[in-house]
């Protein structure tokens, strides 16, 4: 066993691989193998990592480095290891003119889908569900002979990590600002989105063919946002369209054009490619298929493939028209087919040497995630029950969601928006657990998984279930509900939650009854002297107890009702009667009593 050594990593920014096995005195191919097999990042001998990294291949080989003070390790969040990817600069003079790569945001409605359509001459707009974009995509058009990639990104709140990967993927933004309706709450989390990516904003002010168009007003919002446009003395280009009347749509591109000149975009299209998932799903067929937005060198049929937590080799490279390619240069969109499994997206892409390496990354990277997940839930435990005690003496009620979707980016985007759902009442709090996120169809297994909790919601948005599932559905009597719009799943989850919050008792609502006066009869107890509200009130229904918001008793059982002195089986609309219920007595003036039965 070799004895461990103490040394000190320079507090530099970090090192090549090469000057770090020289300093631990290894070979370079076992800090290389180290890196991958163990952390699930790629480097070569010549690249270079961060110190971070430096000091977690040293401990890993046994050594104990020195002055940590200087910087906490544990805490540190290494970019390089958060991508597993290790960068190599490119020759400048290998760097070639390629396309700009554009994203298109804004509030829901203000018509960024319609100005693709206008562009590309499409009608993507009409086929999306509730005329709203749910995806993010990536198209390319074409003008005076040059190339500009568009990527669209949806408007609705739910989709704010959708926005913010369009907008760390891109090189401009259009700001699509509605003429009529001015700035909205999606075109702020845009502009944010925009200037944390630090990339340019180019302001389209669409709509201005209706009459109720105030210009004037949008650039004035937009001012307090300090996107100030030339109007306003600004930097920021800014041009007036109709999507719908294809009014002004080439002065924008000549914008766009102008702007990407004055960035001097280049990429070496010679190399292993490098990209960025913009979508993933499951097709029948085909399998994982996944489009990509390749950003550095060239993705070719044949070529191993890495993203995240799925690998494979490239069977194929298909187009926006649906075409198939050969190879995809920079700033190409492409759908991509050969996973083994399924990436997610914003998931950084890479060409390993090969397909081992490519396993050998994954296999590391799962390691890491199991350990990273374990960690997750037992620190999620422990905030749960941190929060029962501090909850007030509320009760803390979940309710299991399983969300599958057309794509990775809608099943995370709808994860994400319902949990962040909470209701709660002075009585209890309810809360979200995911249980599962994925793209494809809902299986046997999503459906093994709903089974174990009651009241577990299945939610298939934009995709089918296989016959099996649907079999277990009616086995158990789980429903699975089909959505194709955002705003109805996420209104069907609430409604769920406001059950679980105030569940109703078994049965049917018959009637409810008000309790006006409070008899104590020796023996028997306290008795509500009560006046039948609407429908009927019945011995031996269930009853819930409600105190203004507040239920003071879920469910209990009529034992005893009177009227006047007799004994009778149940009690009208507008007549007064004594109620007695099962294991309750501290009735006050004005308790509901609601009645249940069944049929």
């Amino acid at each position: 066993m070799k004895d461990r050594k103490r040394l000190v990593i320079p507090d530099t920014g970090g090192m090549t691989v090469g000057a770090l096995s020289e300093l631990l005195e290894e070979k370079g191919a076992t800090i290389v193998k180290y890196l991958m097999t163990d952390l699930g990042v790629m480097a070569s001998m010549t690249q270079s990592i961060d110190n971070a990294l430096c000091v977690k291949v040293a401990e890993g080989l046994g050594r104990i480095v020195v002055n940590e003070e200087d910087y906490d390790v544990e805490e540190e969040d290494s970019e390089i290891m958060l991508e597993g990817f290790v960068d190599e600069e490119d020759d400048p003079l290998t760097l070639l003119p390629r396309p700009p790569v554009i994203t298109v945001m804004g509030h829901v409605d203000h018509g960024k889908t319609s100005l693709l359509d206008a562009l590309r001459q499409s009608q993507v707009a009409d086929k999306e569900a509730g005329g709203i974009t749910q995806h993010i995509a990536a198209y390319q058009v074409s003008k005076d002979d040059n190339l500009l990639t568009f990527v669209d990104t949806p408007g609705h709140a739910a989709f704010g990590a959708m926005r913010e990967r369009g907008a760390n993927l891109t090189d401009i933004v259009i700001l699509v600002v509605a003429a009529d309706d001015g700035v909205k709450q999606q075109t702020v989390d845009s502009i944010v989105c925009a200037k944390k990516a630090k990339v340019p904003l180019l302001v389209a002010i669409n709509k201005c063919d209706l009459e109720t168009k105030d210009i004037a007003r949008v650039q004035s919002e937009l001012a307090q946002y300090d996107v100030l446009t030339e109007d306003y003395g600004g930097q920021v280009l800014c041009q007036e369209i109709s999507a719908k009347e294809n009014q002004g749509l080439d002065q924008l591109l000549e914008k766009v054009l102008l702007q990407a000149e004055l960035q001097d975009l280049k990429a070496n299209p010679d190399r292993l490619a490098q990209g960025i998932v913009v979508e993933a799903r499951v097709e029948k067929g085909l399998g994982t298929v996944a489009t990509v937005l390749v950003q550095k060198g060239t993705l070719k049929i044949g070529d191993p493939l890495l993203a995240g937590l799925a690998c494979g080799k490239v069977r194929a490279l298909v187009d926006q028209d649906g075409n198939k390619l050969t190879e995809a240069p920079p700033s190409t969109p492409v759908t991509v087919t050969g996973w083994d499994g399924l990436p997610s997206a914003g998931d950084l892409l890479v060409v390993p040497e090969d397909e081992a390496t490519a396993r050998d990354v994954v296999d590391a990277r799962k390691k890491i995630f199991r350990e990273a997940s374990s960690s997750t839930y037992q620190a999620n435990l422990m905030d749960t029950v941190t929060a029962s005690f501090q909850s007030g003496g509320k009760q803390h009620r979940t309710m299991c969601v399983v969300v599958k979707a057309d794509v990775q980016g809608n099943a995370e985007a709808l994860a994400k928006a319902l949990q962040n759902l909470v209701l709660e009442d002075d009585e209890a709090k309810v809360t979200i657990n995911v249980l599962v996120a994925e793209a494809g169809d809902v299986t046997k297994t999503d459906m093994a998984i709903a089974s174990v909790t009651p009241m577990t919601q299945v939610i298939s948005f934009n995709s089918a279930a296989t016959k099996a599932a649907m079999d277990d559905a009616r086995m158990f009597n789980i429903p699975i509900e089909y959505y194709s719009v955002v705003y109805d799943a996420i209104d069907s989850v609430e409604s769920k939650m406001q059950e679980v919050l105030s569940p109703t008792p078994e049965g049917e609502y018959v009637g409810s009854a008000i309790v006006q006066e409070i008899f104590n009869i020796g023996g028997t107890g306290n008795i509500a002297g009560s006046k039948c509200r609407d429908g009927i009130i019945k011995k031996g229904s269930n009853v819930r107890i409600m105190r203004g918001d507040k239920i003071l008793v879920q469910q209990t059982i009529v034992t005893s009702l009177r009227n006047f002195k007799a004994e009778v089986d149940n009690i009208k609309e507008g007549e007064e009667c004594g109620v007695g219920v099962k294991d309750f007595e501290e009735f006050k003036e004005g308790d509901i009593l609601e009645s249940y039965v069944f049929n």
